[in-house]
């Protein structure tokens, strides 16, 4: 894309989604953290469902970390994963409340060296908990980024990098809230709503179908 073109891009999306924010429920650093490890492959809204539950009577490490892995199961399992989840959720909560004094850090190599927590996790953490400017790459914006001509890898490193290079750096966390806000609307995976979509006019995806 030209600088132009992603001058526009941002726009459109900003006009389109001027509200962007997380679908995510959470009240505290320590919520998003968890709510962010149960979002993997899992719709937002069924975390809320079960965030809803499980934070209304275990919101802190230390209370999430005196449960059994059954006794977290039963409030994870809708999740999915909930066996890998359910272990990196209690390891998660030890290794916060023995190195951090029960906070959650606020850098992305200590929250990357948590038990499942990767760079989509730190920096949807960095950037919604924290205020630092970070672009998340989840499987939403991974296929914007390619789709719009952000990227052109599926290397989610390589993707995040790319976007990180092309988008301003003030405008990183709303551009992650405005892609996936797209991705979720219009722009889905199997089948792009590209009659409503308001970016055809700098989508490489849009007008590569129609040079076809």
């Amino acid at each position: 894309m030209t600088a132009a073109d992603i001058s526009r891009a941002l726009e459109l999306l900003e006009e389109a989604y001027p509200e962007a924010k997380p679908e995510l429920m959470y009240s505290s650093p320590f919520e998003l953290l968890i709510a962010t490890i149960l979002s993997a492959q899992c719709t937002d809204a069924r975390v809320n469902q079960c965030t809803a539950k499980l934070f209304a009577e275990h919101n802190t490490p230390e209370s999430i970390a005196a449960l059994s892995f059954d006794e977290l199961a039963d409030y994870i399992k809708p999740c999915g994963l909930y066996k890998a989840k359910g272990r990196n959720i209690l390891a998660t909560c030890e290794q916060l409340i023995s190195l951090y004094g029960g906070a959650v850090p606020d850098t992305m190599e200590e929250l990357t060296a948590l038990p499942g927590v990767g760079r989509k996790t730190a920096n949807v953490v960095l950037s919604n908990a924290f205020g630092r400017p970070a672009i998340a790459v989840d499987t939403h914006v991974a296929r914007l980024a390619n789709r719009i001509g952000f990227a052109d890898t599926q290397d989610v490193i390589k993707i995040e990098r790319s976007l990180n290079e092309a988008i301003p750096v003030e405008s990183w966390s709303k551009a992650h809230h405005w892609l996936i806000y797209h991705g979720r609307r219009v722009c889905s995976a199997r089948r792009p709503k590209c009659d409503e979509c308001t970016l055809t006019e700098v989508c490489r995806y849009f007008k590569e179908r129609e040079a076809d």
